[in-house]
């Protein structure tokens, strides 16, 4: 916790005061009975209370924000796309873009905590630090003073759940602490922080409206709901609790307008803790599987399976040779708990698999037909995944920008993700850029280019420079490799 803040508990115990002393202003203003002018000296004695009271709260805040606005960054990346985000014609043209996102400082040493798609496809990354100003009549100019603009380093992400820790040269920096997400409680006030629209360093105030929501029913993701503002720029920066703590991270709202709805989602500290203590120990976030498919037993799907509605996940696929598979379980087997916990959601079930990463085996509670059992099943990392590519690629140094990928250059790492290739070298796809022509060209993630033009690809450097030469409109040829099987891609040079 931040020192220096009112405790939340002290803070709600004065907003509920206020709101009573208002509610008395209300009453003794609109009653009858208290209409004679001997009622108004009643009122002049509690008005003056109240707004003390708003003054306090008003005081809460403000100490809040200047306690944690020197931990939170603005963002700048530099990436290429479309020169009109708004223009989605396939001859549209590509240039360098422009884009801000925040970010948390999680370590005195320049290590932060942003968004995956603040950084995606960078070219650049930069990141602005605003000191705290040392008085509280420093002139804005003097602080501008002391802003610093700092190259920063992406030292791995995941880009499914959406995180990245960036590195930047600097000692001694504040630092925001990772709250406890499971004190999160609904209704709970929180502070939204960032640079919404690049207005740097802003901050919002609103309510927890859902502590475990899941937008996609059929992704083992979940968030943090709230109604504070966020807009585009807010996307890495901090959700604090009026303790100082940093409950989650900002990173999309739900919107029909494109503006702040009142719909925001931000990941939960538990989840952001894992990412970054992750990326430091290993470079990247380590899957963990047991190998089979699962998904939330709803009661449409058990009444569709005849099953009696439990409150848990169904396994919907096991993969052979898996250590699901040899533990004995079953296709249909419905999922009720996990080490002696209830489990009633994949969301709980991915949760308790991936946070408890110490572990090398689960207890699954499981019931099939009129059976209960009990197995344990042995954790692992699954050897073959090429989502794993973008944990090794370095955006600001293998983008290939003409064809609007991120590349790795083959080695005996990305075999060991990819699996044994049928042709030798050449450059693995790690992500797609927002650019028409890799994704029009039918390019995916895992994809290995072999050949360009005939001419063996050896690394993203030379691919990148084997590229450069080609003339705009020219048409040309790669040799690809998917899944073990080869093909021919054919486009033109826009």
């Amino acid at each position: 916790m931040i020192k220096g803040l009112s405790d939340s508990r002290k803070f709600l115990a004065l907003l509920l005061a206020v709101s009573i002393k208002l509610s008395v202003v209300g009453a003794v203003v609109a009653s009858p009975q208290h209409a004679s002018p001997a009622a108004e000296p009643a009122n002049a004695a509690v008005e003056p209370k109240a707004s003390e009271a708003m003054h306090e709260l008003s005081r809460t805040f403000e100490a809040l924000a200047k306690l944690v606005s020197p931990g939170v960054v603005e963002v700048i990346v530099t990436r290429y796309g479309p020169v009109d985000e708004d223009d989605t014609r396939e001859t549209s043209p590509v240039s360098r873009a422009r884009n801000v996102g925040a970010g948390m400082i999680v370590d005195p040493d320049g290590y932060i905590l942003t968004n995956y798609h603040v950084v995606k496809g960078a070219d650049q990354v930069r990141v602005r630090i605003t000191p705290a100003a040392t008085g509280e009549s420093q002139a804005y100019a003097q602080v501008e003073e002391r802003v610093q603009v700092l190259p920063a380093r992406v030292l791995g992400f995941d880009k499914q759940i959406d995180l990245a820790v960036l590195k930047v040269e600097a000692t001694g920096l504040p630092t925001l602490p990772l709250g406890v997400y499971t004190g999160l409680r609904k209704g709970q006030i929180v502070l939204a922080f960032g640079s919404p629209q690049g207005l740097e360093n802003s901050v919002s105030l609103g309510l927890v409206s859902s502590v475990l929501r899941q937008p996609d029913p059929d992704s083992p993701l979940f968030y943090i709901q709230t109604d504070a503002a966020i807009n585009s720029g807010n996307s890495g920066g901090p959700l604090m609790d009026l303790d100082g703590n940093v409950v989650g991270i900002n990173t999309f709202i739900y919107s029909k307008s494109g503006g702040n709805e009142g719909i925001g989602f931000a990941i939960p500290s538990g989840i952001a803790r894992y990412v970054y203590q992750q990326v430091r120990k290993y470079g990247r976030v380590k899957r963990r599987t047991i190998g089979a498919d699962l998904r939330t037993l709803t009661p449409e799907l058990a009444q569709g399976l005849n099953l009696p509605f439990l409150h848990g996940v169904i396994v919907s696929d096991v993969q052979p040779d898996s250590t699901a598979a040899r533990a004995g379980l079953e296709i249909q087997d419905v999922i009720v708990s996990m080490d002696g916990s209830p489990v009633n959601s994949l969301v709980l079930f991915n949760v308790n698999l991936h946070l408890n990463e110490t572990a090398n085996f689960t207890r699954l509670g499981i019931v099939r037909g009129a059976k209960n059992l009990e197995l344990s099943v042995p954790v692992y990392e699954p050897s073959h995944d090429p989502e794993h590519l973008s944990d090794i690629a370095d955006p600001t140094k293998d983008l290939i920008p003409r064809l609007g990928i991120v590349g790795v250059t083959v080695n005996s790492e990305v075999e060991a993700l990819l699996g044994t290739l049928r042709v030798e070298g050449g450059v693995a796809i790690a992500s797609l850029v927002d650019d028409h022509l890799a994704a029009d060209s039918g390019l995916a993630v895992g994809d290995v280019i072999h050949t360009l033009k005939g001419v063996p690809i050896t690394s993203v450097a030379n691919l990148r420079e084997m590229f450069d030469a080609l003339k705009r409109g020219e048409s040309t040829t790669m040799q690809v490799e998917r899944a073990g099987r080869l093909s021919y891609v054919t486009f033109e040079v826009e």
